[in-house]
């Protein structure tokens, strides 16, 4: 295990995004078709908040129905903006941050990503799973 690894090493870079305008039904299918559970909120790449599949959940009947049956989703994702809905108190990290030192806020928060900034703009984003995955590549 490499001391004082950047979180660059582990990050993704190519980043799925929403905008704060965008509508809850686009955000479902970006969860859905990219597999993923988070979704930075951007203003031209600047990140204002955080939007995860379990925030989706809470309003969604997705884990009850059909996934073909979206007819209550609709209705429901049509009452709530993302801008509502999404995390606006967020934590964020820079590329050069250490893998010990982005490890130690997830563990202590209860985040399960964190945005990568620099300058104020997105490069990447780290999850959880990229730390779980790194810890099983030094074994």
């Amino acid at each position: 295990m490499i001391r004082k690894a950047p979180i660059s090493m582990i990050m993704t870079e190519h980043v799925i995004t929403l905008k704060r305008n965008d509508n809850l039904e686009k955000a479902e299918k970006l969860f859905k078709q990219y597999k993923i559970r988070h979704i930075p909120v951007v203003e031209d790449n600047t990140i204002v908040g955080m939007l995860s599949y379990s925030d989706l959940l809470r309003l969604s009947f997705a884990d009850v129905t059909d996934d073909n049956d979206t007819a209550a989703d609709v209705m429901v994702y049509s009452m709530f903006t993302i801008d509502q809905i999404m995390k606006k108190k967020i934590v964020c990290v820079s590329p050069s941050n250490s893998i010990k030192e982005v490890a130690e806020i997830l563990a202590k928060k209860e985040f399960h990503a964190l945005p990568v900034v620099n300058n104020n703009k997105l490069v990447g984003i780290v999850t959880t799973t990229d730390l779980i995955n790194y810890l099983l590549e030094q074994f």
